[in-house]
């Protein structure tokens, strides 16, 4: 699938819509395309389809002008958007069930992307593995992995897990074959 075909769905695209939205005092059209920019002016609705390359300009465009390349504010950030997306996607929490939560995601991964841009590669109680491969430019890569990051710890705080620890065992922004996240927890 080429880069112009990747899709991401407008429940998470609308998140970066809103993020620069806020920030009126800054010149968008420095940082992205006029394409980019006509998401700026209208609705964005959570059922639709949204180019990944325009996600992924709005991604760095908010690393660079809002975060200052900060990427524990990314993780942050990925960690603030999973109660609102629990929220509007009642089917993704299994209270008291972090497991069982992590593989609900993995069935709706694809309502949200429309290619294997996460994967959980394995899952037991008190750990997972998940592959991150959003196909995008080293730099958008790497702060969009944080962001997985963070919004994974969440889900899993959210899900009734405790103790939640989480880290990359290979990045492929740094040349490695893969990025991998890992994550450990008590029930």
């Amino acid at each position: 699938m080429s880069a112009a075909e990747r899709r991401v769905k407008g429940i998470l695209f609308a998140d970066y819509v809103r993020m620069l939205r806020v920030h009126k005092d800054v010149d968008w059209s420095g940082r992205l395309q006029p394409v980019d920019l006509g998401f700026l002016a209208r609705r964005i609705e959570p059922g639709e389809w949204c180019p990944m390359e325009t996600f992924e300009r709005m991604g760095l465009a908010i690393l660079d002008e809002v975060v200052h390349g900060d990427l524990e504010m990314v993780r942050t950030f990925g960690r603030a958007s999973i109660d609102w997306l629990c929220e509007s996607t009642p089917n993704l929490l299994a209270p008291g069930d972090p497991r069982d939560s992590l593989m609900r995601f993995q069935v709706l991964r694809r309502s949200f992307f429309d290619y294997p841009a996460l994967e959980i590669q394995s899952i037991s109680d008190g750990e997972a593995s998940v592959q991150v491969a959003y196909a995008m430019g080293p730099r958008a890569e790497e702060a969009a992995s944080w962001q997985t990051l963070g919004f994974f710890e969440r889900l899993l705080e959210v899900a009734g897990a405790r103790d939640v620890t989480a880290w990359f065992s290979s990045k492929a922004w740094t040349g490695e074959p893969a990025t991998v996240a890992q994550l450990r927890w008590k029930a």
